[in-house]
């Protein structure tokens, strides 16, 4: 089975908004065209976010887009999905959302080598808006350093 190119859809203002605790890879269950749209590319996970139901963690707000070659048997686009990852990984995720009041943010989407699609979540904390004030200032300083150095190099 030939697969097409290696599909990453990427959660940009996730590193901005949120400081990355912890990291964990876990599966998704999908339906047979969202795993087809997703192939295709035709997904985002900018505001989404996870939450336990029932000792389960699901991703709220992810958009798949409908499969454009499906009939009526088609996914909602935005719609709960379940996330499947080790029982102990979700009893240190409950404990930590529970207790210190962290966030789980989804990262990464993507289909590893086997076909499977996988997402990577974080847990994080919310960033003041000062640190992103910091994170801004120093983007900015780097990029002028970096320009005065090409600069004195030419």
């Amino acid at each position: 089975m030939g697969l097409a190119k290696n599909i990453t859809i990427k959660n940009r203002k996730a590193r901005f908004n949120y400081e990355v605790m912890d990291r964990f890879t876990a599966g998704i269950v999908l339906r047979g065209t969202e795993i087809k749209s997703l192939r295709s590319g035709q997904a985002s996970i900018a505001e989404s976010f996870c939450e336990f139901s029932n000792n389960e963690l699901f991703v709220i707000n992810m958009t798949i887009q409908e499969y454009s070659h499906a009939t009526h048997y088609n996914h909602q686009a935005k719609s709960s999905r379940k996330l499947l990852l080790q029982r102990r990984e979700l009893n240190k995720l409950f404990k930590a959302v529970k207790n210190t009041g962290l966030t789980i943010i989804p990262m990464v989407l993507y289909i590893n080598d086997q076909g499977l699609a996988k997402m990577e979540i974080a847990l994080c904390r919310g960033k003041k808006l000062f640190d992103k004030r910091e994170v801004l200032k120093e983007r900015d300083n780097k990029r002028d350093i970096s320009r005065i150095k090409k600069i004195h190099n030419t």
